[in-house]
């Protein structure tokens, strides 16, 4: 069982989509991620709190509820599987978050153009199929992300990741997952803290 990990829904229970499907980011890689987010020089509590975020390939939606619950001002998800998307519902209505979440079915790679660019963005696709750059040019050509978004890219520990016009500005590895955060070129720091 999944739970909320910090913020104003701490502790709150999350569903996780059964069978192999999806592949929900554990409470202890979440804590990580969020902890790296609100101490890091390059980030900072202000590149969660009151930002728009998108969680994309959404699953569970636990990332984009972990920023809510941080102070996230609201989530969009994006997720093409029909039982992830009905545990997606479940775990918002849990929380009482409808009034801040938007939900859109639908493939990352094609997705309907964006009501606000976000600044905050999760990609936690399936590994092994590069598809965090190819959901990155989609996404950017959909208006959904700002351009001094941070991006958030959870792939396999063995992948390389490449994505045109993003650089690195630090990674982590946990078990099999290899966490990377992205900035667009020109916002990154001079120093990269990997």
């Amino acid at each position: 069982m999944l739970r909320v990990v910090a913020g104003r829904h701490r502790g709150r229970r999350l569903a996780a989509p059964p069978g192999e499907t999806t592949r929900p980011t554990s409470d202890r890689v979440r804590q990580a991620v969020f902890d790296m987010l609100w101490h890091a020089p390059w980030a900072g509590r202000e590149a969660v709190e009151d930002r728009a975020v998108l969680d994309a390939f959404a699953g569970s939606g636990a990332l984009g509820l972990e920023a809510l619950s941080r102070g996230a001002s609201h989530a969009s998800f994006l997720e093409q599987d029909r039982v992830a998307l009905a545990v997606l519902r479940q775990n918002i209505a849990a929380i009482g978050e409808a009034a801040r979440c938007s939900v859109m079915g639908g493939d990352v790679l094609r997705p309907r153009a964006a009501p606000a660019p976000c600044g905050l963005v999760f990609l936690d696709p399936p590994y092994g199929r590069d598809l965090v750059p190819k959901a990155v040019v989609a996404m950017a050509a959909a208006g959904w992300i700002a351009p001094d978004a941070l991006l958030v890219a959870e792939v396999g520990r063995e992948e390389t990741l490449e994505v045109p016009g993003y650089a690195v500005v630090a990674e982590r590895e946990h078990g099999a997952a290899r966490v990377v955060f992205l900035r667009q070129d020109g916002l990154s720091p001079s120093a990269m803290d990997r």
